[in-house]
């Protein structure tokens, strides 16, 4: 179901029920390690996956301070990225191969097959899934929408990136039909976690409402207008939607309750910080076994 529940700074201190209760509710709990928090859904985790939504905390990177920037080489150092990265994976319960993508708002699946392949970060995909062991594929995100998949079946399991673009060309439906195709994989078995995104107030153009319009039968329910030409959309639905469009099951997908326009104390957000900054890091979601 879309996320009709947000914990937001406010929320904290109002709210008759603690952070930790709204979470379990939606199926998440925190882990922290040495001044790491990672974010995890309990479903995926109870049926064998390794999974996580990074937050920025913890880290050494001038974001600006000691924050967990887990990519974007071009406005952070090398050895920041690495060792971020290294605090990251440290929260989990034993070694992973990291496997990433260049990501470039597209549509495309990465089948990562072997350790070589999970070595390569440079190939340009938005969406990769695996069935390896001790590996974890991953999808760096500051806004966007990352989706985990697993299938306790087959044991393959995916991390996508989904943007307004990835999310208007159905990236979630592809990766999922390439779980099909390459692992045979049914989709009414799967256990998806969406996790913290711009899902509070994230205003769009006449350019989004029209991409949307031209792949989607009915996408008007998506947004609510704000003044001409523009709208509110709400990406956490649209990818829901999407997932049970494929045949996932609804009690089977589990929303993040955090807004990253609203919680840049825990996460990074593009078009709040670059503002600010003028930079922004970068989150990582993951998933494995």
């Amino acid at each position: 179901m879309p996320t009709d529940t947000i914990i937001s700074q406010e929320s904290k201190v109002r709210s008759p029920k603690s952070e930790e209760e709204i979470l379990a509710e939606k199926g998440f709990y925190w882990r922290e390690k040495d001044g790491v928090k990672v974010l995890l859904c309990r479903a995926l985790e109870e049926k064998g996956f390794a999974n996580g939504f990074s937050t920025r905390l913890g880290g050494v990177s001038p974001f600006p301070k000691d924050d967990l920037n887990l990519a974007g080489f071009d406005d952070d150092g090398e050895e920041n990225i690495a060792e971020n990265r290294r605090r990251f994976l440290n929260a989990f319960d034993r070694e992973f191969t990291l496997a990433t993508a260049w990501q470039v708002h597209g549509d495309d699946v990465k089948v990562v097959r072997n350790l070589a392949e999970a070595a390569n970060g440079n190939a340009k995909f938005d969406a990769l899934c695996s069935d390896l062991e001790n590996v974890l594929v991953g999808v760096k995100t500051a806004d966007c929408v990352p989706v985990l998949i697993g299938d306790p079946k087959t044991k393959a399991f995916a991390a996508v990136h989904a943007g307004w673009r990835g999310t208007a060309r159905s990236i979630v439906v592809k990766a999922i039909e390439t779980m099909r195709e390459v692992y045979g994989a049914n989709a009414s078995d799967f256990i998806c976690a969406v996790g913290p995104a711009a899902v509070c107030n994230y205003e769009i153009g006449r350019n989004v409402i029209e991409a949307f319009a031209a792949n989607f039968a009915r996408s008007e329910h998506l947004f609510a207008p704000t003044r001409d030409g523009h709208a509110f959309v709400d990406l956490h639905r649209a990818n829901i939607e999407q997932l049970t469009s494929t045949g996932v099951a609804p009690e089977n997908i589990f929303a993040a309750p955090f807004c990253t326009l609203e919680r840049t104390d825990l996460f990074f957000s593009y078009r709040v910080e670059k503002k600010t900054y003028g930079k922004t890091g970068r989150l990582l979601s993951v998933i494995g076994r």
